[in-house]
């Protein structure tokens, strides 16, 4: 599959920098591929889109996505198949929701052309850069924000979209202990919550970082009205297996509409698990771990795909749950979700975009 409209300049780094980097012992998110696309949106148009060597870009103080949070971003990554070809996972479902943020945020609708055949030109430019680790990934970061010089409330006329990317391991080293949170709120009824707006995520740090104080790796986010009604875990989606059934909270004005989330859903749907979605109360939650019948519990994502957790606390007690290896229901969905991923299992949904080098 490629992308043939649009041929998009590109100037190469003099030398890489992948020397630097060890596929064996990758952190996440702490090196950066070669190279970057870029684009500008000015005079009511998307224009010169360019491939360049990753860098700094140079800002105004005055520039409006700094003070106003006109930015928005995605999240995907590449993978390898045993024939070196480039496999992205749902690229076109990313380029979807980058739009349906851009909406929200007032920023003007960016052309498919110039996503796909920015990410086609870039991953061939920074193929080696794709790890061939077993669990590792290219995580892709598309972003846009806004760049007016102006001081004033309005949405900005002109922006900037930025792809770059860095190869990353694991974003959890260990199943998770979260608490669920009865004050804060992350995202209200007539919000952005979803959205994938950068203000969302940096509202989230304080009542996560104060968890995270008490020894909870991330938060299980409720609704803002009552707070009896379960949202996300941290920055994911969030699913319990709860008597063989995957129950998890059905998107809304408030849940970002995870492409993994839909993903875990349409493989359990495959096997034959039943699925709901649906609100699920924290007391559901509660009594079926009382009454020995939450059996797994997990959050989806880009990042961490399917993050464990292994302790929910909730009104001053922890609730442990079941061992992580004998998870059949997550881990059997992880595995096969990997083998698509990867081009070692058939991909009945057409999810992965070939790159053929």
């Amino acid at each position: 599959m490629s992308v043939d409209t649009l041929t998009i300049p590109t100037q190469c780094v003099p030398q890489s920098r992948i020397s630097e980097l060890d596929f064996n012992n990758i952190e996440f998110g702490k090196i950066f591929a070669d190279h970057m696309l870029v684009a500008d949106y000015k005079d009511g148009a998307w224009q010169n889109p360019e491939i360049k060597p990753y860098g700094n870009m140079s800002l105004s103080p005055a520039t409006s996505a700094l003070h106003y949070g006109q930015a928005i971003f995605e999240g995907m990554k590449a993978y390898k198949n045993a024939d070196g070809d480039i496999l992205l996972f749902r690229p076109l479902d990313n380029f979807k929701r980058l739009n349906i943020s851009g909406d929200r945020m007032c920023i003007p609708e960016l052309p498919e052309e110039i996503f796909m055949q920015g990410l086609e030109q870039l991953l061939r430019l920074d193929a080696a850069w794709v790890p061939p680790t077993p669990g590792c990934a290219l995580y892709i970061r598309p972003f846009i924000f806004a760049t007016d010089d102006f001081i004033g409330v309005r949405p900005s006329s002109s922006y900037r979209f930025v792809v770059f990317s860095c190869p990353v391991g694991a974003y959890y080293g260990q199943p998770l202990r979260v608490a669920i949170e009865p004050n804060y709120v992350r995202s209200a009824e007539g919000g952005a919550g979803y959205a994938k707006a950068a203000g969302n995520y940096g509202a989230a740090l304080y009542p996560a970082r104060k968890m995270q104080e008490r020894g909870y790796h991330q938060l299980i986010w409720t609704d803002s009205r009552e707070h009896k009604y379960i949202e996300e875990s941290g920055t994911m989606n969030v699913m319990f297996v709860i008597d063989g059934k995957i129950v998890t909270p059905a998107v809304s004005t408030t849940i970002l509409s995870g492409i993994t989330r839909d993903s875990v859903l349409q493989i359990a749907r495959d096997k034959g698990i039943p699925v709901e979605e649906r609100k699920v109360a924290v007391s559901e939650i509660v009594e079926a771990h009382k009454a020995g019948k939450l059996q797994e519990a997990f959050g989806t994502g880009t990042a961490a795909t399917i993050a464990q957790i292994a302790t929910i606390h909730y009104n001053g007690e922890d609730m442990d749950l079941p061992a992580i290896e004998g998870r059949e229901i997550s881990n059997g969905i992880a595995a096969e979700l990997d083998r698509i991923k990867t081009g070692q299992a058939p991909d009945p949904h057409n999810w992965i975009y070939k790159i053929s080098l």
